[in-house]
């Protein structure tokens, strides 16, 4: 990403509607998808800024890399307040790391976009599962919905849910779930990103909004936590998927 891109992400992460309410949906998805035990094993492969640390260490013993040498000091400064050790240096698909270390859950959130090979870099992770773990992803959605802010962010692509799906079994792994999310605001966003290019604002579209809109915001999307595999919604700004080997 766009070196303002991390700074804004480690800006915001603790208190942005967005990432708020994605940690509860990915925390309700994790409960709901992923039969954890207590000594579980979990990974984050690219971890970012390291805002899901503290949410992913509470499932289990955490490892997280990160390829961006910025953003994985950002990460780190996290990662000592939790004591959770070192973020790795590491890259998909070829640069994993931690050894021959199988997984009981694998956290890819919003990375996949992010990189080249995104088949294989699912097929890479998916061997590091263990026999009964869950690669758990998510992605944004809707391609002929790509803006400035895909490009600010250094996407190289959108996901329909049955183009994702295509990309999992090319992987070799199964889909045991799948589906949109931030779905209810789904028609706010389209009229944003269109007034944004209409008008050619500088504003950046994740900018936080005052107090009581970013309240507002994160309670229509958190909301979407209680209904997610119940409701099958028919679109939504992210994805959402649990693979399994």
């Amino acid at each position: 990403m766009d070196r303002s891109a991390y700074a804004s992400m480690s800006a915001q992460e603790a208190d942005h509607w967005w990432f708020v309410a994605r940690r509860m949906i990915i925390d309700e998805l994790i409960r709901s998808h992923v039969p954890l035990k207590d000594d579980a094993r979990v990974l984050e492969a690219g971890c970012g800024t390291g805002g899901n640390l503290a949410l992913l260490a509470g499932h289990g013993t955490l490892d997280a890399f990160e390829y961006d040498g910025e953003a994985r000091g950002l990460a780190q400064a996290q990662a000592d307040a939790l004591g959770i050790g070192t973020i790795a240096a590491g890259a998909l698909p070829d640069g994993i790391g931690f050894g021959d270390t199988r997984y009981d859950m694998i956290a890819l959130l919003d990375v996949l976009e992010h990189v080249d090979e995104d088949a294989a870099s699912l097929g890479a992770l998916g061997g590091r599962l263990k026999d009964d773990g869950r690669l758990l992803v998510t992605v944004p959605a809707a391609p002929w919905l790509w803006s400035e802010h895909d490009e600010l962010h250094h996407h190289k692509r959108r996901y329909t849910r049955a183009g994702f799906c295509a990309v999992a079994e090319q992987a070799g792994l199964t889909v045991q779930a799948a589906g949109y999310f931030n779905s209810l605001l789904f028609p706010v966003a389209v009229v944003q990103r269109i007034a944004h290019q209409v008008l050619k604002s500088k504003t950046a579209l994740d900018a936080r909004p005052s107090p009581m809109v970013n309240g507002i915001l994160q309670a229509i999307f958190a909301a979407e936590r209680h209904v997610l595999g119940k409701v099958p919604f028919p679109v939504g700004l992210s994805l959402y998927a649990v693979l399994s080997r």
